[in-house]
Formats: structure tokens, C-alpha cells, sequence
């Protein structure tokens, strides 16, 4: 009899704490950016948002809790092989996020690897249509073809793929060191042409400048003969002006009275002191037998005045 008090004690008394569990679990305190599925009797009921909720107990449970936070998916490593037959390892980081809870859970078993498998076919896909050299420098063309078929098959699983990054592309080892040995020289070729193209530059500007300097000497003497020129020309123009003058004086001194022998007076007086100078240099000078008929001498070079008759 107490054997039997025992039994139905520990009976009830698991059934109630089965019970006490069942209404504890009840109740669902979603957080922030998350969403609870509940299903009832095994078939999808609702979606509990972020808050306090309290479902059926026995009834109701909760199947599935998704995040609703922006995710990073690594991708592991894979081997492609590129166009001209190159195997490379590449990976990659998944940025995607759920936007239909539902569909995320029950539209594919699991949606983070079947988005990673998805990545990783297309990114074989996509490098096979390129050469190793391509594959270095479309990355993100690359990127770009993996997020928009992962974006297409992820409407129908609740999820957008928002972007897609290679964190990796390792080509084969001697293949890599080919690589570097091509960058090398490509750089060396630079450094040549850029070396020469700086010398050439050089001999031009070189040029340029003795041409100008050229110019400018040239310039500059032919202003200077053109300066020369203008001055001489000045200078006869004076010249010429100035005697144009003075022939207009003498022209009107003869012409009045006594003007005639005063003018060959001192033509005479002016011939005499070249005479004398010329005496002084000892040069040999003829002269008139008469040196004292001035008169007379002066008459025979005509510089003395005709008498009237």
C-alpha cells in the first residue's frame, strides 16, 4: 500500500513538474532582430516578432529561431581552374540577411549552405571563362556574377545576398613565382622606357631652350642694327636739314648788299689759316710767285672780290 502512495506521489509529481515546464516554455521573450516560427500540432502557425509572447503549451512550439542580422558566411577554399587550364584556390566571405523568416525555413533545409555551395559553383563557373591574368583583375565582375545568382535563388529562399568578396586567389606555386619574375621585368621595362623617355624629354627641352635663346639673340641684334640704322638715318636728316639751312642763310646773305665779298672774305680768311696749318705740318705748299699782291692771289683762286669796272 505505501509502495502504491509512492508510485502515484512520484507520478504526480513529475506530471507536474512536466506541466510547470510546459507553461514555462510558454512563454517567449523574442530579442531584437530576431523572429520565433511557432508551429501547432506540427503545421506553421506564426511568426512571433521581437517582445513577450505566450503560446499554447502542448499545442504549440517553437520549430525555428531565425536571425534576422546582416550575416558573413566564410566560403571555404576550392580549387577552379581557369580558362587556359590554371588551377587556382580561391574562398570568399558571404554578406547576406533573412527577409522572409518562412521561406528561410521552410523553402530550403538550410539556407547558409546552400548559399555557400551556391557561391562556390558559381565562382568555378565564372573563373573557367577566364585566363589566370583575367582572374586577378576581375574580382569584381567575379563578385558581382555571384551576387546576382545567389540573389535570384535567394528570393526564393527568404534571403538577400547583399554583397560577395574574395578574400583569397592563390595561384599554383610556380606558376606564382613565373608571375613574379614577369612583374619584375615588366617593371624593369617601365623603368627604361620612363628613364628614357625622361632623357628625351631633357634633349628636347634642351633644344627649345638654345633655339630661344637663338631667337632671342637674333631678335635682339636685328633691333639693335635696325636702332643703328634709324639713327644713322636721323643723323643724316639733321645733317642735311641743318646744311639746307645754312645754304638758305648763305643763299640770303649774298643776295644783299656787300654779302658777295664778305662771304669771300672769309672764304680767303678760312684758306689762309689752312696755310698756316698746313705750313706748321711741313708739308710742301705752291704759292704765287707775288706773295704780296694778296689781291691778285686771291683773285687767280677767285676768292678775293672783283673790282668794279
Amino acid at each position: 500500500m505505501e509502495l502504491l502512495t509512492l508510485i502515484n506521489l512520484t507520478f504526480w509529481g513529475i506530471t507536474f513538474l512536466v506541466v510547470l515546464l510546459k507553461l514555462v516554455s510558454s512563454i517567449q521573450l523574442v530579442p531584437t532582430q530576431s523572429n520565433y516560427i511557432v508551429e501547432r500540432l506540427g503545421k506553421y502557425h506564426a511568426t512571433l516578432g521581437p517582445g513577450f509572447h505566450a503560446i499554447v503549451p502542448f499545442i504549440d512550439r517553437v520549430a525555428y529561431k531565425v536571425d534576422v542580422r546582416e550575416q558573413a558566411i566564410e566560403v571555404p577554399p576550392q580549387e577552379c581552374f581557369s580558362k587556359d587550364e590554371v588551377h587556382v584556390t580561391v574562398d570568399g566571405v558571404i554578406y547576406l540577411s533573412v527577409t522572409d523568416p518562412i521561406r528561410a525555413c521552410y523553402g530550403v533545409t538550410d539556407f547558409r549552405y546552400a548559399a555557400v555551395q551556391l557561391a562556390q559553383t558559381t565562382t568555378r563557373a565564372v573563373i573557367g571563362t577566364l585566363d589566370l591574368d583575367k582572374t586577378f583583375e576581375e574580382r569584381s565582375s567575379i563578385s558581382a556574377r555571384v551576387v546576382q545568382v545567389l540573389d535570384e535563388a535567394g528570393q526564393a529562399w527568404g534571403i538577400r545576398v547583399h554583397r560577395y568578396e574574395i578574400k583569397d586567389l592563390r595561384p599554383p606555386e610556380s606558376v606564382r613565382v613565373s608571375m613574379e619574375k614577369q612583374v619584375t621585368a615588366e617593371r624593369h621595362r617601365r623603368a627604361i622606357l620612363a628613364k628614357s623617355e625622361g632623357d628625351r624629354q631633357a634633349k628636347i627641352n634642351l633644344s627649345e631652350g638654345k633655339k630661344a635663346e637663338m631667337i632671342n639673340l637674333s631678335e635682339g641684334e636685328k633691333q639693335r642694327q635696325i636702332n643703328e640704322a634709324e639713327g644713322r638715318a636721323q643723323e643724316i636728316l639733321t645733317i642735311a636739314r641743318a646744311t639746307a639751312e645754312s645754304l638758305a642763310k648763305i643763299s640770303s646773305v649774298i643776295q644783299m648788299p656787300g654779302g658777295e665779298e664778305a662771304l669771300k672774305l672769309q672764304a680767303a680768311e678760312r684758306y689762309l689759316k689752312t696755310l698756316k696749318h698746313v705750313a706748321r705740318e711741313k708739308t710742301r705748299v705752291v704759292i704765287p710767285m707775288n706773295v704780296a699782291d694778296l689781291k691778285g692771289w686771291l683773285s687767280a683762286v677767285e676768292l678775293a672780290p672783283k673790282s668794279k669796272e
